[in-house]
């Protein structure tokens, strides 16, 4: 077979099960890997060749440097003075979403979003308000500040790698800030004057004060109990039942519940409340201890609690937290909490001392939602960390050094000195992401060797002959923010910056320009919940549907796309 026609339909299938959403996207990497070394597009030694690469290496450095600033709290501490406390909703809101995008350009945007969300809720509560009309914005400001900086998302880094194999040097750290700022600004803009006012009022805690619904268990201890009359009294009483279960097993069409029956129960008051009304059981104990509350979270991508039971935040919280609801995931499901395992984007409840509470959220890679304990700053060992981190920046700014060695120097230090505890270090590396950047890479290349990239630059060349630079950059910023819809955004990186620059060699336009307008369109998928980590993560607290992102998201895709081009055409002229 033709290589070009090879490592094109290697990357179609690609695509079909990327779209899917049926397979893991490293596992589909991995999977187009060895279908090239099958088809001969890629010899056995360059099929690990990705691993090696400097920005796999940055990639996993940064993520290590940001987490260490995420948990010294010092990223807490600058968000809340910087929000005025007592301003109007419009200012607090932009000021939320400036730092929002500020943390984004310097740290993983999943920490970013971990920093500022629980400071969202509060804003909308202060303003009674829904929280979708925070947590939606809050998400598209972090993912537009990773535009603005070599290391705000890891497609900036395989970008800057693309360019320094085909044009002999990479991306400066600052290169794409010019470019990246305005169209920040401009997006940061449209959601504080208008793009929030576009979405629903709907779920989380609303502006009438109700709380919101959870799901957990509760038991019969001694009395036998008629199930439809025991259905009427919960209703009165503010909840419903999901499920009845005896010996582990649901059980359906039974009339009456026996002693040791469990009911899987949804309402918006708390079980203890609800089992004294019903003459029901926890098995919950309430803490009496008076700086005890009770948090609700979201599980972020990343949190090691992911696929262990509820009971394993009792467990490594030293018995100090304890599981006490959760979200309505479970609802859907229909089964006992015991056999539940926590996913990411999982509401939780959880109940304990706010100092502990505060502590373990962070570790944890929890997200507050209606309360927020930021963690005690540690202030020497912030700024340690932030004076590592500043110099790792100013050696590459002002040394030429690369990213890779800069911040992996950076970890190392960081790891040596003890400012990040040890169990974190390799798991703050989200390694679904290495992977799957190590493996695309070789399949990138292929594209690329086989001719198949040449192809598809001659076609789009044909297409965009004659047409202006800005609607040249648009076009391309465009393709990749579509391609970005169905793909993980480095996948898309791979594929479209190759691409970017043969198109821009037959077009007689700047490299650069098409590169920065790829980097722009690859972190600009604000049409959907799955285009990006975040935009799943704020999806259940704030009651979005799958619908309620274009509705926000795509005049903030024209305005991106324009305001892309314009800027570059005028810097690239």
């Amino acid at each position: 077979m033709n290589p070009a026609l090879a490592s094109a339909l290697i990357l179609l299938g690609a695509l079909v099960l990327f779209v899917s959403e049926r397979v893991r996207h490293d596992l589909v990497a991995f999977f187009a890997l060895i279908a090239c070394l099958i088809a001969g597009l890629v010899s056995p030694a360059e099929a690990f060749a990705g691993f090696a690469d400097p920005a796999v290496i940055a990639v996993a450095a940064v993520l290590v440097v940001g987490r260490a600033i995420e948990l010294s709290g010092a990223a807490s501490v600058v968000a809340g003075r910087i929000i005025p406390p007592g301003a109007p909703f419009a200012i607090r809101l932009a000021s939320l979403l400036l730092v929002g995008a500020l943390l984004s350009a310097f740290m993983n945007n999943i920490a970013a979003l971990v920093i500022t969300m629980p400071i969202a809720t509060e804003i909308a509560r202060s303003a009674r308000r829904s929280p979708a009309a925070t947590l939606m914005p809050l998400a598209f400001s972090t993912i537009l500040g990773g535009m603005t900086t070599l290391i705000g998302t890891p497609a900036n880094l395989i970008l800057s790698s693309v360019r320094e194999t085909r044009l002999g040097a990479p991306f400066g750290f600052f290169t794409m800030t010019p470019a990246g700022t305005a169209v920040a600004l401009v997006g940061l803009a449209y959601l504080t004057l208008l793009g929030w006012r576009l979405l629903p009022s709907r779920g989380g805690e609303v502006s009438d004060g109700k709380p919101p619904w959870r799901v957990y268990e509760l038991e019969i201890r001694e009395e036998v109990f008629d199930l439809a009359e025991l259905r009427k009294q919960l209703r009165r009483s503010g909840a419903r039942i999901l499920a009845t279960f005896r010996v582990l097993e649901r059980m359906e069409g039974i009339e009456h519940l026996l002693p040791q029956d469990r009911l899987l129960v949804l309402s918006r008051e708390n079980q203890w409340s609800i089992a004294a009304k019903s003459g029901l059981a926890s098995d919950v104990t309430i803490d009496r201890d008076p700086d005890a509350v009770t948090a609700r979270v979201v599980v972020a991508y990343g949190s090691p609690l992911i696929g262990m039971g509820y009971d394993e935040v009792r467990t490594k919280s030293l018995q100090q937290l304890q599981v006490v609801a959760v979200g309505p995931r479970v609802a859907k499901e229909w089964i006992q909490l015991v056999d539940m395992r926590i996913g990411p984007g999982d509401q939780l409840y959880i109940r304990g001392s706010q100092r502990v509470l505060g502590a373990f959220c962070a570790g944890a890679r929890l997200l507050e939602i209606d309360r927020h304990d930021p963690v005690p700053t540690a202030r020497a060992q912030a700024s340690k960390i932030l004076a590592i981190f500043a110099a790792a920046i100013g050696a590459i700014v002002g040394f030429g050094l690369s990213p890779a060695l800069a911040f992996t120097a950076a970890a190392v230090l960081i790891a040596a000195l003890r400012l990040l505890p040890g169990e974190e270090i390799y798991r703050s590396i989200d390694w679904s992401v290495i992977v799957l950047l190590a493996a695309m890479i070789p399949v990138g290349q292929s594209f690329e060797h086989s001719g198949a990239a040449a192809i598809a630059a001659q076609w789009l060349g044909q297409l965009l002959g004659g047409m202006p630079l800005i609607a040249v950059l648009a076009v391309l910023c465009a393709m990749t923010l579509f391609l970005s819809i169905f793909l993980n955004n480095v996948a898309t990186a791979i594929i479209m910056g190759p691409l970017a620059i043969d198109a821009a060699n037959l077009l007689h336009v700047s490299p650069d320009a098409a590169l920065l307008a790829v980097l722009i369109g690859a972190s600009s998928d604000f049409l959907t919940p799955i285009g990006h980590q975040n935009n799943l993560l704020v999806m259940g607290p704030g009651g979005y549907r799958f619908s309620d992102y274009a509705r926000m998201g795509a005049p903030l895709v024209v305005i991106v796309v324009a305001c892309a081009a314009l800027t570059l055409s005028l810097l690239y002229a």
